[in-house]
């Protein structure tokens, strides 16, 4: 029972922080601009961003598809340490904070999941009894 209740913490807070940063993507466009370009990447990448993060979200929740939702968890992990990685590059670490939580809410979604959902994940550490 803890585990289910672990697993819908720490996936509500992964997605919020997810929906939250999308939400900023859109409303400042510009700045969020700048600071991708600043950190070497190309613009085009918010438009992408934006995107992915939301169908992640809305993957990883639905859970229509476990192969997809594996992908999503998998494509979360990517993005979240390339996006600590970029920060801490740069030399801004606080800017790397958010990750860094988003980091723990992920390993602890996808490490719980089975408990909480019934279609098991094969790849997740913990199996519902």
């Amino acid at each position: 029972m803890a585990e289910n209740h672990i697993y819908w913490i720490s996936t509500t807070l992964l997605s919020l922080l997810y929906l939250s940063s999308a939400v900023t993507y859109v409303v400042k466009t510009e700045w969020v601009r700048t600071t991708i370009v600043g950190f070497g990447y190309p613009a085009y990448l918010v438009q992408v961003l934006i995107t992915v993060k939301v169908l992640a979200v809305a993957v990883v929740l639905s859970r229509l598809s476990m192969a997809l939702s594996d992908l999503a968890y998998a494509g979360m992990l990517f993005h979240l340490v390339l996006s600590a990685m970029a920060h801490l590059g740069v030399r801004k670490p606080l800017g790397a904070l958010p990750a860094l939580l988003g980091l723990i809410f992920l390993v602890t979604s996808f490490a719980t999941q089975n408990a909480a959902r019934d279609i098991p994940s094969p790849y997740a550490l913990s199996q519902k009894y």
